[in-house]
């Protein structure tokens, strides 16, 4: 119990270990039941495979960072991570069961419930927890201290989230502000403790466990001296970005020989993630081709049947870091623009065929791109690729406009399906569309990619400005 509040302090680290060892117990307990209840033994070779699975999850949660603090985090996202570690875990298990030439040994039955049963343990424990931490942090219990400099815009934006969110187990403490407590925004007075030296004092008495840094980056001055100074302390120090880092992507520490730099425009596709974007890519595009093998074979032979020229249509667009790529599209038009001018399709455009105004509608037009994925130009989620004429035109009018390029294009993505898909008549709709790019490239994950392709199956292949 710390002494400032009385509540059950963070025991992230010292609970990892523990939650690592339930992963790998629930594992081995699960395909023991199986076996032992089906067929009533438990022999060394089944122990074998689970011990297979276990080095192979381990590997993956880590990969996922499944072990980290979810405290402000969406139940859904966590478990679709240890959902997704299980299910890549089953990849070494049944090369194992290949190459070990083994695989008739063991019972289709047992590995059956196998499967399923620690899918469903693996979860679960995670839900029930959740619950129970959540109920303990709503008490009081289970909590961290924070504490905010400067009241301004963002940090009072930073407080109220705290507020609303006491499941998170952040406990707003202390608010420190060189400004007086009666010129401070009405309703946070009772927070006041003083000026930015008064918390770094309580700091330094290990009063707060969390100080959040408000002030703008025009103060940097006073945000440097403020840093050295809880440098002496074991405080975590955040800060909140505003107007000018809100615009980063995925800024970054790095080196030039003994030179220390900090990454203001960069992709979040490296190492790691760029091969679990491509592994998703490969994997979802080879899924989506073999189940659309026929519609599009279909498609192909209509748009022949029904107007002249090739069925497929190619068209140059920018690719990751602004390449030129060709991406294929089912032709949909009577002509195929792809020079210095590109005019967008509007509501009753005559050069749109009546086949071609139905696969531009749902979006099936798209469909050719999947093969665009397999060669590695393009993702299944990304950033819309434009022609690029309007690439040209609207690099000059947007700002960040070209930061969209900081990954390979998508077949649909978070501006498609939150609305922003069709015709872009003006600038401000442009702005929007990047603006939900951005928003993607900075938070990429795969959870992130899961949900836009569930949004997609539901709600992004028809719009009401798509002509």
């Amino acid at each position: 119990m710390s002494e400032n509040d009385g509540s059950v302090s963070n025991n992230i680290n010292q609970f990892a270990f523990m939650y690592r060892f339930l992963d790998i117990a629930l594992i081995q307990i699960c395909l023991a039941l199986a076996s032992l209840l089906y067929l009533g033994k438990y022999d060394s070779k089944y122990f074998i495979i689970a011990l297979v699975a276990n080095i192979s999850y381990t590997f993956f949660a880590e990969l996922f960072a499944l072990y980290r603090s979810w405290r402000a985090a969406s139940l859904k996202e966590m478990l679709f991570y240890a959902f997704s570690s299980w299910g890549l875990t089953l990849f070494p298990v049944f090369l194992f069961l290949f190459f070990t030439k083994e695989s008739e040994y063991f019972s289709r039955i047992v590995l059956g419930s196998w499967i399923i049963s620690t899918a469903i343990a693996l979860c679960g424990w995670r839900v029930i927890y959740r619950k129970i931490l959540f109920s303990i942090r709503r008490k009081g219990l289970n909590t961290r201290s924070i504490g905010v400099i400067g009241l301004t815009e963002r940090g009072i934006t930073l407080i109220n989230e705290i507020q609303h969110h006491p499941e998170t187990g952040y406990k707003l403490t202390a608010i420190f502000d060189e400004r007086s407590a009666d010129r401070l925004n009405p309703g946070y007075e009772h927070y006041y403790k003083g000026g930015i030296d008064e918390g770094v004092k309580m700091a330094q008495r290990g009063e707060i466990e969390i100080l959040f840094i408000a002030l703008p980056m025009s103060a940097n001055a006073r945000i440097d001296k403020i840093l050295k100074v809880l440098g002496d302390t074991t405080v975590d120090v955040h800060l909140i970005p505003d107007t000018f880092t809100y615009n980063l992507l995925h800024a970054r520490m790095g080196h030039v020989g003994e030179m220390q730099t900090i990454s203001v425009y960069d992709s979040p596709m490296k190492g790691g993630s760029s091969l679990l974007k491509r592994a998703e890519d490969i994997i979802l595009a080879s899924i989506i081709l073999c189940i659309i093998a026929i519609p599009v074979l279909v498609i192909a032979a209509a748009i022949k049947l029904t107007s002249k020229g090739p069925a497929i249509f190619k068209q140059d667009r920018y690719g990751m870091d602004g390449i030129k790529i060709r991406i294929w599209k089912f032709r949909s038009m009577t002509t195929q623009d792809n020079g210095d001018v590109v005019k967008q399709a509007t509501k009753g455009d005559a050069r749109i065929t009546k086949l071609g105004a139905f696969l531009r509608r749902t979006s099936l037009d798209e469909l050719p791109q999947f093969f665009n994925v397999l060669q590695g130009d393009m993702s299944v989620v990304g950033p819309r690729p434009h022609a690029v004429s309007h690439n040209e035109e609207y690099r000059k009018k947007i700002d960040y406009y070209m930061l969209r390029h900081k990954m390979k294009p998508g077949i649909t993505g978070w501006a498609q399906v939150s609305g922003w898909r069709g015709e872009t008549d003006t600038d401000e709709k442009m702005e929007m569309r990047i603006r939900y790019d951005l928003h993607y490239i900075r938070n990429w994950s795969l959870w992130f990619d899961f949900k836009i392709v569930i949004f997609t199956i539901f709600r992004g292949f028809v719009g009401n400005h798509v002509y």
